[in-house]
């Protein structure tokens, strides 16, 4: 895509009037769900990471073309786990996909469907009225389309082939494609945010979401999993506009605390320097972050925790 939410390359002969639609995103976790819509809203909405199970709110991205405005929920992954925080997180996806005007369900091509992709696909073709399925990571050597196309087949009988689009989010090929396909399944209605926004997102979620996903990109194993932050305090210092920003990494055991400040401090300077490069790419005022860590102990069974970050 080219043009930043204006891509006149959209523009189709789609006889249609300007049409808006909420557009909840289905898939297994790292099927490409939030590298989509990073790629289609032209900037950093949702964390990408090669580790599953980052995303854990309904996080919107905003798309403004001639044909209208599709907004895109990024859910979380939807798998197999009877976890109490993954249980609040496939009620998320469930309800995103209630209240949604379109789906668009994002298959990984690199790899063969199993249970978990059963699982999905059962959930999407409740939905088939409104639903358009991409096939994603076709540019991987490992992409086996023709096989992701026959469980399509299968699964979801008589769907329309033209709602069937490959694509590789990564690589920004095909996403013009999908949105077209998007765009002539939306109602024709005013939309929902100015043509100005690519997301609604307030600056103390997307703030922690930076800090989580630095956190995330260089903490290995399980310990992503086990670490949310804590936005303590937001404030406005000096006429110049300056923010200062109290921030939490918190972890559920003593000893995630020392992996997470590093030898010397070495890991929570690295975190903390580019999150703040990060927000400077994001916001045009400057922030000036206190980066902390704390333990909040078994947080993941925790409901006041588990409401805090991702409300119900």
């Amino acid at each position: 895509m080219s043009d930043n939410n204006q891509n006149p390359s959209i523009n189709n002969d789609l006889d249609i009037g300007e049409k808006t639609a909420l557009v909840a995103i289905l898939g297994r976790p790292s099927s490409g769900k939030s590298t989509f819509m990073n790629t289609a809203c032209q900037e950093p909405v949702s964390i990408v990471s090669p580790i599953p199970q980052t995303t854990r709110n309904a996080i919107r991205g905003i798309v403004n073309t001639s044909l209208g405005q599709l907004v895109f929920v990024d859910t979380p992954g939807y798998h197999e786990s009877d976890k109490k925080l993954n249980l609040r997180l496939k009620s998320v996806t469930e309800e995103q996909l209630k209240d949604s005007d379109c789906i668009l369900y994002i298959i990984d091509t690199t790899r063969e469907p199993g249970s978990e992709e059963e699982m999905n696909v059962s959930l999407a073709k409740k939905y088939s009225d409104r639903l358009v399925v991409a096939l994603n990571k076709t540019d991987a050597k490992e992409s086996n389309v023709p096989a992701v196309r026959s469980f399509i087949s299968a699964q979801i009988p008589d769907f329309p082939p033209e709602r069937v689009l490959e694509m590789s989010a990564k690589n920004d090929e095909g996403i013009n494609e999908v949105l077209k396909a998007l765009y002539a399944i939306a109602p024709v209605q005013p939309p929902l945010y100015t043509e100005d926004m690519y997301t609604d997102q307030n600056i103390a979620f997307r703030i922690s979401e930076i800090i989580r996903g630095e956190a995330i990109s260089r903490l290995t194993q399980e310990l992503p999993h086990c670490l949310y932050v804590d936005i303590a305090d937001i404030e406005n210092r000096g006429s110049n506009g300056k923010m200062w920003v109290r921030a939490f990494i918190c972890v559920e055991r003593e000893s995630q605390k020392g992996m997470v400040i590093g030898k010397g401090a070495a890991m929570i300077k690295a975190i903390r320097m580019a999150s703040l490069k990060k927000i400077s790419d994001v916001f045009p005022f400057k922030i000036d972050l206190d980066l902390q860590v704390k333990v909040d102990k078994n947080w993941r069974q925790h409901d006041f925790v588990l409401n805090k970050l991702i409300p119900q």
